[in-house]
């Protein structure tokens, strides 16, 4: 039971990000935005980047989270961790991937 506090500590940190990068600190926080040049940042497309970012967070702290819950009650707390951490890695290609559609 105290891996659930890991859960939501994971979801706490996910949604902070989701919600408190902006256009305003991206170029400070963002990897690869923040070691572009200024002829490079015009080119890449932040605003519609920053709500595939919140949504892409948003939904990884929810779908993750709700993996970990059901597999908590079907199988036991190592399997259902293993799977929990399973949901967290196999989206970071897809992000990266979908993510080159905002460089212009």
């Amino acid at each position: 039971m105290e891996v659930f506090w890991v859960v939501i500590f994971v979801d706490l940190i996910f949604i902070s990000i989701a919600y408190l990068i902006n256009k305003d600190n991206a170029k400070y926080l963002v990897a690869g935005y923040n070691t572009m040049s200024t002829k490079e940042r015009e080119k890449f497309d932040l605003k519609n980047f920053l709500i595939f970012w919140k949504k892409f967070f948003i939904d990884l702290t929810i779908f993750s989270t709700l993996l970990y819950v059901i597999s908590f009650f079907i199988f036991n707390g190592d399997t259902a961790i293993l799977i929990w951490t399973a949901a967290l890695i196999i989206p970071w290609p897809i992000f990266i991937y979908k993510a080159q559609k905002f460089i212009r």
